[in-house]
């Protein structure tokens, strides 16, 4: 018998054949299916890629025409700018701006600062530095930031050239790699680098650089500036290094206006210049020991403009949002905020208060419905004092504060009446209360008590220390967040003499008018798409089109609104501020218009005066000083102090009448034109008139012998001032001063 597991052999011991295959898995065919399919999709992604290449190397061939003359770009039509009525202001640059060099007529030093600075291995790479990418990849990551570039000197050449013909794509950067890589194949480095110098943007209007060596080197090197002796053939290491570092940032490497980050960014380019060995270590250590050149050595292009602060402001903010070749040389057409007539009308009236003295004045005016800008008086003279005092100048408000002081106290619940004692305070503040801040009136003056809405009328500053420091939950930081909620851009101190306006910096007209504006529009921040801030600052220009007056792209402006302050909050204060004008220490700016408001602010020593105010349709606010210094105005006002009541309200009054008697011609003029009336063809509207200067004396503005009531008939007392300095310590305070 066969052993019980074992298979019985055949005749012979022959093993059996083995049994019939057993059937095929029939899970192999859907495997073989998805396998086809993954080969078919990979074909046709790398058919796709490849034909997406072609296409792009199509277009870019294309485009090699436009990056070849980008550098005669500039030959084409300058910009123009207009009012809001359609007349025209001016142009945004000048014929000493179209300046070509070639590469012998520029300093290898200015050169060299350039490479080491924007793109170090620019002789090593072929237009596009992927070390370098990589290098700024890996530094992203371990900041979790955004901060490095990788772009080569060929790319941002290439970058420009795009922006400028406005053919950019949704594959920008990888284009403008193909181009930078294109186009150093036909091009040598140095002839590069040369175009992208003549076609790089300075600030201070100069593009290319020539333009920017006249612009902040012309005094040093007496001479330079003519075809055969051009000034950015004999720039020293020092000056190279100072425009290399401008290029980043035109605006904040400025070494006008921001001199210390000027000098730190120029600094930084010949520490680059010695580490590449560029300049040795003598030409670093002495160009680190160089004075930048003084703001009165700088001498940008002219500008033709009828209101050159105002154009040399919002050019800037072309150049940030469409680049500096299409701004300057694009032909643009660009439908400005300002109100030629009003502006005109606001110089006319500075000047006949202060025309003939010394302090200067700074003054914005905008229109409450849309944040548009509608005058920009900056400065005295343009030529000779280019700085612009509306916008740069940062001034101490002095009690021009109290109503952001104020609108946070009703925010809170605070009433207007509530009463506090009108006399002199101490504050203790720092480690254990060792610091005193004292607040007193002018002269000693005071109310004996008065109410929150009272010491707004009268200016009383030892009420409004009292509110800003004990009342107020968060005291002065609370206050500087209502500051920056209605459009207040500085940083604002929170030491204890803020509350009188004692800032450690001070603010700009400019976003003075526009914080006083979001409180007109009962607590509405208005904006636009176009504002240099979108959302958080007032507006310049409203369109933009090109030379065949078709809009271009981001070229329309829509207004923004944010409800930052309840508007309940926002109308009781205007209530309570209408009373500065009609009975306190604003009622040389009454002008009898039922809707305005406003407040006066006057520093220690009368070294700054100020009021802010506003009607239904407009806001606006005037400050007068001296530019360059804090000088007191102690005598300029017939003979006695300026504060805020006297010329910053007169001008005030004067600028507001010119707005509206404008705004009333204009309505004749339309319904003229509705009616057809023949002579609307031969109209000639009047010149806007304004008060003449007071030959009254001055109503003083701090409290002398007040009325504890604002309906009282008696003469406004003078208002108490902020002390000039920010800081506070020790015995030093708050004690107020005229104006």
């Amino acid at each position: 018998m066969a052993a019980v597991g074992t298979k019985p052999r055949r005749p012979g011991g022959a093993v059996p054949p083995p049994g019939p295959p057993p059937p095929p898995d029939r899970g192999s065919k859907p495997r073989l299916k998805k396998l086809r399919i993954l080969f078919v999709l990979l074909g046709l992604s790398v058919l796709a890629m490849v034909s997406t290449v072609f296409g792009m190397m199509m277009a870019v061939s294309q485009d090699l025409p436009a990056i070849y003359n980008f550098a005669q770009y500039k030959a084409s039509k300058n910009s123009e700018v207009f009012d809001a009525n359609g007349e025209p202001i001016g142009t945004l640059t000048s014929n000493q701006n179209k300046i070509l060099l070639n590469s012998g007529q520029i300093s290898p030093n200015i050169k060299n600062a350039v490479v080491s600075i924007e793109d170090a291995r620019f002789y090593e790479h072929e237009g596009v530095d992927f070390q370098g990418i990589g290098r700024a990849l890996v530094k992203d990551i371990m900041s979790q930031s955004a901060a490095q570039g990788g772009s080569t000197i060929t790319e941002q050449f290439v970058k420009n050239a795009l922006a400028a013909q406005e053919s950019r794509t949704l594959f920008q950067k990888f284009r403008e790699a193909a181009l930078a890589y294109r186009l150093e194949r036909h091009w040598s480095k140095d002839k590069i680098l040369t175009q992208y110098l003549n076609t790089i943007y300075f600030g201070e209007g100069a593009y290319g650089i020539e333009a920017a060596a006249r612009t902040f080197f012309g005094e040093a090197h007496p001479g330079c500036g003519t075809p055969t002796d051009p000034c950015a053939a004999v720039l020293e290491p020092w000056e190279a290094a100072t425009l290399a570092g401008v290029i980043a940032s035109p605006s904040a490497y400025d070494p006008k206006f921001y001199p210390e980050n000027s000098l730190a960014r120029r600094n930084l380019v010949l520490e680059k210049m010695y580490e590449q060995g560029y300049i040795t270590q003598t030409q670093f250590e002495e160009g680190t020991t160089q004075a930048l050149p003084a703001p009165d050595d700088i001498e940008p292009p002219r500008l033709e403009s009828e209101a050159p602060y105002f154009t040399s402001w919002l050019r800037q903010q072309l150049v940030d949002r469409y680049g500096a070749a299409k701004t300057f040389f694009g032909g643009l057409k660009v439908k400005s905020t300002l109100d030629l007539r009003l502006q005109g009308a606001a110089e006319e009236v500075v000047n006949s208060y202060l025309g003939s003295l010394g302090p200067t004045s700074a003054l914005v005016v905008i229109d409450n419905r849309n944040a548009a800008i509608k005058a920009m008086v900056a400065g005295p003279d343009f030529e000779e004092k280019p700085f612009n005092l509306a916008t740069l100048g940062h001034r101490q408000p002095g009690s021009s504060i109290k109503p952001i002081i104020l609108t946070t106290a009703l925010e809170q619940g605070i009433s207007p009446e509530t009463v506090y004692e009108s006399g002199p305070q101490v504050f203790y503040f720092g480690k254990k209360g060792q610091e005193v801040f004292e607040v007193n009136n002018y002269e000693d003056s005071y109310l004996g008590s008065a109410s929150l809405a009272t010491a707004t009328t009268y200016s009383d500053n030892s009420v409004y220390a009292q509110v800003g420091l004990e009342s107020i939950k968060g005291g002065t930081r609370a206050i500087a967040r209502t500051a920056h909620k209605l459009g207040v851009q500085t940083h604002l101190s929170t030491n204890p003499a803020m509350v009188l306006g004692g800032l450690k910096e001070g603010v700009t007209p400019l976003e003075w008018t526009y914080a006083f504006s979001t409180l007109a529009n009962d607590g509405d921040r208005v904006s636009g798409t176009l504002a240099p801030i979108p959302g958080d600052s007032p507006v310049a220009y409203t369109e933009v089109t090109d030379k065949d007056n078709e809009l271009i792209k981001d070229g329309d402006n829509d207004s923004i609104h944010t409800q930052v302050i309840p508007a309940g909050v926002a109308e009781e204060a205007k209530s309570i501020l209408s009373s500065v004008v009609t009975s306190g220490t604003g009622t040389k700016a009454n002008i009898g218009d039922s809707s305005q408001w406003g407040k006066t602010g006057t520093t220690e020593n009368n070294g700054d005066a100020w009021f802010c105010g506003a009607t239904e349709e407009v806001t606006a606010c005037v400050w007068v000083g001296y530019a360059d210094t804090t000088t007191p105005m102690t005598t300029e006002f017939e003979g006695g102090p300026v504060d805020g009541g006297t010329f910053p309200a007169l001008i005030w009054a004067g600028v507001i009448s010119a707005w509206e008697d404008i705004q009333s011609e204009r309505a004749l003029e339309k319904e003229s034109e509705e009616e057809g009336d023949s002579s609307d063809s031969t109209y000639a509207p009047s010149t806007p008139s304004y008060s003449e200067p007071s030959t009254e004396s001055s109503a003083p503005e701090t409290e002398s012998a007040a009325p504890t009531e604002p309906e009282s008939s008696a003469p406004a007392p003078e208002e108490a001032t902020a002390p000039e300095s920010g800081g506070v310590s020790g015995g030093t305070g708050g004690a107020a001063a005229p104006g």
